[in-house]
C-alpha cells in the first residue's frame, strides 16, 4: 500500500462516517493526517469513526454535520473545521447518492438528491476550499467518479447518477486547468462495483468486486510528494472491466 506522509495536513472526506468514505478517511489519519469526518444524518457512525481515529491513530480528529448540497452550510462545514484543525489541504468528494431504478420511476426528489450530492456537492466543497489551498500555494482535491463515465455510457436505470459522475469528472478537467499555477491538483478516482455496493452485476472483473484497499491505493497515489504535476486525471478502480454497455 502506498503509504504517503501526511503529517501537519488536514484532511476532509465527505461523507465518511461510513462506506468508502469511512475507509478513505482511516487511510489519511494512518499516514498522519488529522482529520475531519463529515456527515449529514449518520450521527453515531460518526462518533464511532472519531472514536476509532483518537484510540488507534494519535491524530487531531472532529465531526461536523452538514447537507454538502446547501452553500451556507458547506460554509458553516469549512468554518467548523478549520477553527479545529487549520485550512484543508486535502478535500476528498466522496457523498453521492445511487439510485438504481428506471428513470421514470425516479420522483423528482430523488432524481435531484442523486444530481445534487455527487455533482453539487463536489462543485461546492472544492470551490470553498480553494481560497485556502491558494492561498497556502498547496491542496489536493480528489473527486469520486464511476468508471465508465467518461465513455458517455448510460442506461435508462439509474440515469442521474450516470449523468452526475460525467459531470464530476467533466469538472474535475476542467478544475486542474484552472488551479494549474496555484499549486493544487484535482482528480477522480472511480470504481466500478465496491465491496460493499448496493448491487452487485452477475460477473465481476477479476472474479471480485473492488476491496476498500483498492480504492485507498489510488487515492493515497495522487497524495504523494511525487504526484504534483499529475493533475485532471481519473483512475478507473475497475480490475479492467470495459463495458460495451451499462
Amino acid at each position: 500500500m502506498i503509504d504517503p506522509d501526511l503529517s501537519g495536513q488536514t484532511a476532509l472526506v465527505t461523507g465518511s462516517a461510513k462506506g468508502v468514505g469511512r475507509e478513505f478517511l482511516l487511510a489519511l489519519a494512518d499516514c498522519g493526517a488529522d482529520v475531519a469526518v463529515h456527515y449529514r444524518t449518520s450521527a453515531a457512525e460518526a462518533e464511532a469513526v472519531r472514536e476509532t481515529i483518537e484510540s488507534e491513530h494519535g491524530v487531531e480528529v472532529t465531526t461536523v454535520q452538514a447537507d454538502v448540497t446547501d452553500p451556507d452550510e458547506v460554509d458553516r462545514l469549512f468554518d467548523a473545521v478549520e477553527a479545529e484543525l487549520g485550512t484543508v489541504d486535502i478535500l476528498v468528494n466522496n457523498v453521492g447518492a445511487f439510485a438504481p431504478r428506471h428513470w421514470e420511476e425516479l420522483d423528482h426528489e430523488t432524481w435531484q438528491t442523486v444530481i445534487e450530492t455527487n455533482l453539487y456537492g463536489t462543485y461546492l466543497c472544492s470551490k470553498r476550499a480553494l481560497p485556502g489551498m491558494r492561498g497556502q500555494e498547496s491542496g489536493r482535491i480528489v473527486n469520486v467518479g464511476y468508471a465508465s463515465s467518461d465513455k458517455g455510457l448510460v442506461s435508462p436505470k439509474n440515469f442521474p447518477y450516470f449523468v452526475a459522475k460525467s459531470g464530476v469528472l467533466m469538472f474535475t478537467r476542467m478544475l486542474a486547468a484552472d488551479t494549474q499555477d496555484d499549486g493544487v491538483t484535482v482528480n477522480a478516482v472511480s470504481p466500478y462495483t465496491v465491496e460493499n455496493s448496493a448491487e452487485f452485476p452477475d460477473e465481476l472483473p477479476r472474479g471480485r468486486a473492488a476491496q476498500f484497499e483498492d480504492m485507498n491505493q489510488a487515492l493515497l497515489f495522487f497524495l504523494e510528494d511525487g504526484s504534483e504535476y499529475i493533475s485532471g486525471q481519473n483512475v478507473e478502480v475497475s480490475g479492467g472491466w470495459l463495458p460495451e454497455s451499462v
